[in-house]
């Protein structure tokens, strides 16, 4: 299913919205955006995968968003561009609704201190909570339900959708997205044990979250133990993702859902975590590391490249049998050596 958006655009306006070669009729009007096999003859299409160039042929889009390499077997008008997808994602925040929403105000039902500043423009939401001493810039959005804690900050132009909750003390930058059911700035998991039981340790520090970052649903950032757990600009969070006390993420990094990152491990610019990586705590991961998906990562990578660990899936039977051959790979290292050393001998 496809939503369609209120507003419409020739393909010459969207061409020089992207600066993109146009061959067609300039007045066609686009009404949205679809995939290649659903595109009516009132929507954009895009090819940015070659996996979908069977659908081309076919297509009744209105015009397809592509490189100019598949021109010529294009059988509608065309925008071509030497990056067709970072022209959809483009294009895809100009059809968004959300984006051409008025601002509504703030609903009766919300809850707002009154030592609480708010810019220009601020729309809070029903049953939404702004606790004393917040402070909203100008086109800040607060979705229904969700709160911000004593004293945090956010930046111009960020939203935070439905059931979000901010905690005291927490600092976000401009145009910051936080989607719904995640947690910024929860206590981290700290504890010291006596031998019997465990006793809790107050967690004193905040959260700085940069500009232009992404927070999916349900993923968690903890407050830092004592100074700050800091995320860098234009760093994108995946949906579950755990991000433990004092943790640095450097700017432009993205993390997939179901990273979980243990406390005060510094990651750098530019890297990539896959689904379901974990990282323990206290390392250090250099700029421009990619680590792929359900990678356990227990010691430093300061090299930048593309890291694995684990195993493929297999059938069941091989990998019991590789699972038995692991447990022996100590003892057969240790009778190599043995008969290399006689040998050498």
């Amino acid at each position: 299913m496809t939503r369609r958006h209120s507003a419409a655009f020739t393909l010459a306006e969207l061409a020089a919205r992207l600066d993109a070669r146009l061959v067609g009729d300039a007045d066609r009007r686009v009404t949205g955006l679809a995939t290649l096999r659903e595109a009516g003859p009132d929507q954009l299409a895009f090819l940015a995968n070659r996996a979908y160039l069977k659908d081309l042929a076919d297509t009744r889009a209105a015009a397809v968003l592509l490189h100019p390499q598949h021109g010529q077997t294009c059988p509608v008008a065309r925008l071509e561009l030497d990056n067709p997808y970072l022209g959809y994602a483009a294009l895809s925040r100009l059809f968004d609704p959300l984006a051409s929403r008025a601002p509504g105000g703030v609903h009766p039902s919300a809850v707002v201190d009154p030592s609480a500043r708010l810019g220009e423009r601020v729309e809070i939401g029903p049953n939404a909570v702004i606790e004393a001493g917040v402070s909203l810039g100008d086109d800040v959005v607060i979705g229904p339900g969700s709160v911000v804690g004593a004293d945090s900050a956010i930046g111009p132009g960020s939203r935070l959708h439905a059931n979000v909750t901010v905690c005291h003390g927490v600092v976000i930058g401009e145009r910051a997205i936080l989607h719904s059911g995640c947690v910024i700035g929860g206590d981290g998991f700290g504890f010291a044990h006596d031998g019997a039981r465990w006793h809790k340790i107050a967690q004193l520090g905040g959260v700085v979250l940069g500009d232009d970052v992404e927070v999916g649903s349900c993923s968690s950032i903890d407050r830092g133990a004592l100074g700050d757990t800091l995320i860098g600009h234009d760093v994108k969070i995946d949906s579950q993702v755990q991000i433990a006390h004092n943790v640095q993420i450097g700017d432009h990094s993205a993390l997939a859902g179901c990273v979980g990152i243990a406390g005060s491990t510094k990651v750098g610019r530019h890297c990539m975590l896959g689904g379901g990586v974990g990282l323990s705590g206290h390392l250090t991961i250099g700029d421009g590391v990619q680590v792929t998906g359900m990678s356990l990562v227990t010691n430093s990578i300061l090299e930048p490249g593309v890291y694995s660990s684990g195993t493929g899936a297999m059938k069941n039977a091989q990998w019991r049998k590789n699972a038995v051959r692991f447990k022996q790979l100590d003892d057969i290292a240790k009778r190599l050596s043995r008969l290399e050393k006689g040998r050498d001998g």
